[in-house]
């Protein structure tokens, strides 16, 4: 989870984490939205994260960011975060996150125009996005239309694979589709596939993956704020 702050000239980031925890991240936006922070959707490493690694965070514009390492455990408590100072507002902003070995295991780019500051507000960011507390309307081609964009930068590979197993399953695609597409290496191109297929196939076959995604992966159905649809699973 990523919140900006912007306080006159300064920006601070903070990106948590944290294993997926229904409970901590509803604290962590009631406290972030607390501060005037917003919210910013970010993309989904590639691979989970094993408990008990740790990372290092890299923003090569900053200034300074505390701590200099994370341990991924599980928290009853606040979770972990990294904070960093960004002296510069209005300029593109890189992270990447590297493991325990140095090896980066994610990247993101936050790029100005996603950001206006409010330099009449000591902390106010705006433009960044839809609020987190709100959701989709509209029928399930219209949700998955919508957020497209987002779900094929964010889904992970691993939630790909097991995505295409389950609509399998309920029939939503055959066999031969399903091959047609797992065979793709490039995590970008096999979930624009999968969400295109789906979107040609109608409302039962939308409802039906809306509704798969929230079992897979509840912190990306969150994200991406659609509506769980009277299809049963």
């Amino acid at each position: 989870m990523l919140y900006l702050t912007v306080k006159r000239e300064t920006l601070i980031s903070r990106l948590y984490l944290f294993p997926w925890n229904p409970g901590q991240i509803q604290a962590v936006e009631q406290q972030e939205k607390s501060h005037g922070s917003s919210r910013f959707l970010i993309s989904r490493p590639e691979q989970s994260f094993k408990l008990n690694s740790s990372f290092r965070l890299n923003i090569p514009c900053s200034t300074a960011i505390n701590p200099q390492r994370i341990h991924f455990i599980q928290r009853d408590t606040t979770p972990s975060f990294f904070k960093a100072i960004v002296k510069m507002t209005g300029v593109d902003i890189e992270m990447e996150l590297f493991s325990d070995d140095e090896r980066t295991v994610w990247k993101e780019i936050v790029s100005r125009d996603e950001y206006v500051t409010d330099t009449r507000s000591t902390s106010a960011v705006s433009g960044a996005g839809r609020p987190a507390e709100s959701s989709l309307t509209g029928s399930p081609e219209q949700q998955l239309h919508s957020v497209r964009t987002e779900f094929v930068i964010r889904v992970s590979g691993p939630v790909l694979n097991e995505l295409l197993d389950r609509l399998l399953q309920h029939t939503v695609i055959n066999q031969e589709e399903m091959e047609s597409v797992k065979v793709i290496a490039e995590r970008t191109e096999k979930a624009r596939d999968i969400i295109d297929m789906v979107l040609r196939k109608g409302t039962e076959s939308c409802s039906r993956m809306i509704n798969l995604l929230g079992e897979l992966d509840p912190c990306l159905y969150t994200e991406l704020q659609i509506n769980s649809v009277g299809v049963p699973t």
